[in-house]
C-alpha cells in the first residue's frame, strides 16, 4: 500500500511568489510548523513542480512575471494529475470581484496581502485537514461498495466537509448568499444575516429578491438583482453604484457587490453566489475627507477653497443675472498680541469665539468663512452696498465690545473690515479678494477697528501703500542679509528607516534684531512675487554653508545618513529660469545631490502640475529627493499623488494633531500611510507635539515624525545636525 505523504509531516506545500521576502517569510513560518515546503517564482515552475513531487497544497500569488495566478489555477484544475490540489490565492487585490474570480477558476481560498501569519497558518491547516478528509473518504468509498454499513461513514464525512465549507464562509468578512438555479436561497452566511435581517432558517428556499432587496439610492426604485442577471447571462455581474440594501427591519445599507454563476463539472448552471459588503464606513470617510477639503478644522467654517467657489458663483450670478452682492473682508486687529502673549491654544480659542459671535449676526443666505490665520470673510448675497456697510459696522461693534479672557487676562480685540461690491463689473475672484484685502488694509492704516468701503479710485493708492510696507522690508532684508536659516529635525520612528531628515526653515531679523516668523512675511512675499528671490537666498546660503562643512569633513562623516529638506514656492516652480538656477548652484557648490530633498506643498504641486512634474523629474535625474508637504488637503489627493515621482509624503498636521481623540483622523492617517507605503514612499507625520501623538503615529507605522515632541526649530549649524 502506498504511504500517505502526510503521515511523515504535516503536509507538503508549494509556495508561489516572485518576491523573495514573501517566499522567505512563508517558507520559514510553515517549516517551523512542521510542513514540508517548496517554492517557485514563475507559472511554468508551478505547473512542472506540482507534478514533480507530492503536493498537498499550493499558496499562489496572482501577479507573476509570466502568467497570472488565475490562468495557473485554470491549468492546474484542467490537468487530471493536479486538479485535486487545493489552491489558496495570495494577493494584494482585495476587491470582491477579484475574490469571486479566484473562486470561479477553482481556488479553494483567498488571502489578502499584507497577510497575517496566523491567518495563513489557520487556513493552511484547514485546507490540509480537508485534504486528509478527502483521502479518507476516498478509501472509505472502496469499502462501501462491499459493506452497506460504510454508508453512515460517508454521510458523516460529507457532513463534516459541508461544515468545514460553511465554517470557511462564516469566517470571511463579506456577506455571502448562494441560490439554486431558480434563484431561491440555499445558503446565507452570518454577515449576510446581519445585513439583511434574515436568519438562514427563515431565508432558505425564499426567492432571492425577497431577502436581498436593493434600490437605487437617489430614486429609491428597485434595482435589477445581479444574481438573476448572472444566472441568465452566465457571467460575473457587478452591482450598480449608489445601491442601497433594504433590510428586513427597514434599515438601509449602502453596499457594493458582485454575483457569479455556479457551474457543475459539465458547465451546467446549478446556482449563483452573491458577495456583498456594507460600505457605510468608507462612504462616511469619503464624505469626511470632502468636508475637510472645503472647511476649516478649527472653526468649522468654510475655508478659503470653499469660499472661493462660493465667490465665483456670486460673481457669475452678478454678471449673468445682474444680481448685487457684497464681500466683507475681516482681519482681527489684536490677534497676534493674544497669540504671542498667551500661546497658540489661546489664539485658537479666540478664533472659535469670534466665529460664534459672527455666526449670531450673519443671515441664513450669507456665507461666513475663515480664510486663514485671523482673516475672515462674509459673502452677503443679494445685498446693497449701503446695507452691507451697516452690517459690517454691526460686525465691528460686536467684536469691539467683545472681551477675550484667558488665564485671568482680558483682551480687547477689534477688527478691520474691507467692504467691496460684487456686480456685473467684477472681474474674477482673485481681483475681488485683492481689492477687499486692500480695503481691509486701508482700514488698518486708518487706525484699525474701522470699516473701509472700497472705491475704485483708491485702489492704486492702497496697493502702493501695502507694497511700500512689505516689499521694502523684505528687499532690505535680502540686501542686508537679515534672513537666517533655522532647522527642525524629522526623526525616524522606525528602526529600519534611514536617513535622519532635517527641514531647513527661514526666519527674518527685523531692524531691531528681533526674529520674525515666516507666517508674518511669507504671505506678503507670495502676494507680491518675492518668493523666488527668497528661495534663491535660502538655496545659495545653504549650499555655501554645506560646501564648507562637506569639504572639511569629507571622509570623516557618513553624509549618506543625513537628508536636508528645502521648501520651494509655487512662484519658483513656475519660473522658467529657476531650474537653470538650481543646476548652476549644484555646479558652483560641491554639494552631494543625494542628501538634498526639495519639499513642495500638495496645493503648490497641484496648482503648478506640469511645471512641478518637470522640475521633479529633472532634479531626480541628478540624484535629489522630493517630498510632498501638507499632504491631504485636496479632494483628489490620491489621484494627483500617483503622478508625482516623489520619495517622501509629509502628512498634514491638521490630521495628526487630533489622532489621540479622533478615530476619523486615525483612519485618514492610516490610509495615507498605507497608500504611501504601497507606492514605496517614506511617510512623515507633521505636528507631533506630544508623546501621546508620537505613540499614535508609531502604532500606525509611519516612518518619520516632526514636531515639538521631536525637536523645536533652532538656528541652523551643520555641526548640530551631525552630532545631535
Amino acid at each position: 500500500m502506498k504511504e500517505d505523504p502526510l503521515a511523515d509531516c504535516k503536509g507538503s506545500i508549494l509556495i508561489v511568489d516572485d518576491l523573495p521576502d514573501n517566499l522567505r517569510l512563508l517558507r520559514d513560518t510553515l517549516k517551523g510548523q512542521g510542513y514540508k515546503v517548496r517554492s517557485c517564482t514563475t507559472g511554468a515552475m508551478v505547473l512542472r513542480g506540482a507534478k514533480a513531487a507530492v503536493t498537498d497544497l499550493i499558496l499562489l500569488d496572482i501577479k507573476l512575471p509570466d502568467m497570472d495566478g488565475y490562468e495557473i489555477c485554470r491549468q492546474l484544475k484542467a490537468d487530471e494529475q493536479t486538479a485535486s490540489i487545493p489552491v489558496i490565492f495570495l494577493s494584494a487585490l482585495n476587491n470582491t470581484f477579484d475574490k469571486v474570480q479566484g473562486f470561479t477558476f477553482g481556488g479553494a481560498d483567498y488571502i489578502t496581502k499584507p497577510f497575517q501569519v496566523e491567518e495563513v497558518l489557520a487556513r493552511v491547516a484547514t485546507h490540509l485537514s480537508i485534504v486528509r478528509l478527502q483521502k479518507s473518504l476516498k478509501a472509505q468509498n472502496v469499502q462501501l461498495i462491499q459493506e452497506i454499513e460504510e454508508r453512515k461513514r460517508i454521510e458523516e464525512a460529507l457532513f463534516i466537509e459541508k461544515e468545514l465549507a460553511q465554517v470557511t464562509l462564516k469566517s470571511i468578512g463579506d456577506a455571502v448568499i448562494t441560490t439554486d438555479a431558480q434563484g431561491n436561497i440555499s445558503y446565507i452566511n452570518p454577515v449576510a444575516e446581519a445585513l439583511t435581517g434574515w436568519s438562514h432558517q427563515d431565508a432558505q428556499g425564499l426567492p432571492l429578491f425577497e431577502v436581498f432587496y436593493i434600490v437605487n439610492e437617489e430614486s429609491n426604485k428597485p434595482v435589477e438583482n445581479p444574481a438573476t442577471k448572472a444566472l441568465d447571462e452566465v457571467r460575473i455581474v457587478n452591482l450598480a453604484k449608489n445601491t442601497l440594501l433594504i433590510a428586513r427591519d427597514g434599515r438601509q445599507y449602502p453596499i457594493d457587490d458582485s454575483a457569479a454563476p455556479i457551474q457543475d463539472s459539465q458547465g451546467r448552471v446549478i446556482g449563483a453566489v452573491i458577495v456583498f459588503r456594507d460600505i457605510t464606513e468608507s462612504r462616511s470617510l469619503t464624505r469626511q475627507l470632502s468636508w475637510q477639503a472645503s472647511h476649516d478644522s478649527l472653526t468649522g467654517l468654510i475655508n478659503r477653497l470653499g469660499f472661493e467657489q462660493q465667490l465665483e458663483a456670486a460673481i457669475k450670478s452678478a454678471k449673468n443675472e445682474h444680481q448685487h452682492h457684497v464681500l466683507c473682508y475681516l482681519d482681527l486687529d489684536q490677534f497676534k498680541v493674544v497669540n504671542d502673549t498667551c500661546g497658540h491654544a489661546a489664539g485658537d480659542e479666540l478664533l472659535r469665539e469670534v466665529t460664534s459671535l459672527l455666526q449670531q449676526r450673519v443671515r441664513s443666505s450669507d456665507i461666513l468663512a475663515r480664510l486663514g490665520g485671523d482673516e475672515f470673510a462674509v459673502l452677503l448675497n443679494q445685498c446693497s452696498l449701503e446695507k452691507a456697510t451697516e452690517i459690517a459696522e454691526t460686525f465691528r461693534q460686536l467684536i469691539d465690545k467683545f472681551r477675550f479672557s484667558w488665564n485671568n487676562k482680558s483682551f480687547s480685540i477689534g477688527v478691520s473690515i474691507g467692504v467691496v461690491a460684487i456686480d456685473y463689473t467684477s472681474k474674477d475672484k482673485n481681483s475681488v479678494l485683492s481689492v477687499a484685502d486692500a480695503a481691509c488694509y486701508a482700514a488698518k492704516g486708518k487706525g484699525r477697528n474701522c470699516v473701509q468701503v472700497y472705491q475704485a479710485d483708491d485702489h492704486e493708492l492702497l496697493r502702493q501703500r501695502r507694497e511700500r510696507q512689505w516689499v521694502v522690508q523684505i528687499n532690505q532684508a535680502l540686501e542686508e542679509n537679515r534672513f537666517c536659516l533655522y532647522y527642525q529635525k524629522i526623526a525616524p520612528i522606525n528602526s529600519l528607516v534611514k536617513p535622519v531628515y532635517y527641514e531647513i526653515l527661514l526666519r527674518l531679523l527685523n531692524e531691531q534684531g528681533n526674529i520674525v516668523s515666516p507666517g508674518i512675511f511669507i504671505p506678503a512675499a507670495e502676494r507680491y512675487g518675492l518668493m523666488p528671490a527668497i528661495d534663491r537666498w535660502v538655496i545659495s546660503t545653504f549650499f555655501q554653508k554645506y560646501q564648507q562643512f562637506y569639504e572639511q569633513h569629507l571622509g570623516k562623516i557618513d553624509f549618506s545618513q543625513k537628508l536636508y529638506g528645502i521648501n520651494l514656492s509655487g512662484a519658483s516652480i513656475n519660473n522658467e529660469h529657476f531650474l537653470d538656477f538650481l543646476k548652476e548652484q549644484f555646479n558652483q557648490f560641491n554639494v552631494p545631490y543625494h542628501t538634498i530633498c526639495f519639499e513642495i506643498t500638495e496645493t503648490t504641486a497641484i496648482a503648478n502640475f506640469q511645471q512641478a512634474i518637470h522640475l521633479i523629474n529633472e532634479l531626480k535625474k541628478l540624484g535629489c529627493c522630493f517630498a510632498i508637504d501638507d499632504f491631504g488637503h485636496g479632494m483628489n489627493s490620491f489621484d494627483y499623488l500617483k503622478n508625482f515621482p516623489v520619495d517622501y509624503l509629509k502628512i498634514d498636521g491638521s490630521f495628526v494633531k487630533n489622532l489621540v481623540n479622533s478615530s476619523i483622523d486615525i483612519a485618514i492617517v492610516e490610509s495615507f500611510n498605507r497608500i504611501g507605503h504601497v507606492m514605496n514612499l517614506k511617510t512623515i507625520a507633521e505636528f507631533v507635539e506630544n508623546i501621546a501623538i508620537l505613540e499614535k503615529v508609531q502604532a500606525i507605522g509611519l516612518d518619520y515624525a516632526q514636531g515639538y515632541e521631536i525637536a523645536r526649530p533652532s538656528p541652523f549649524e551643520f555641526e548640530n545636525t551631525h552630532y545631535d
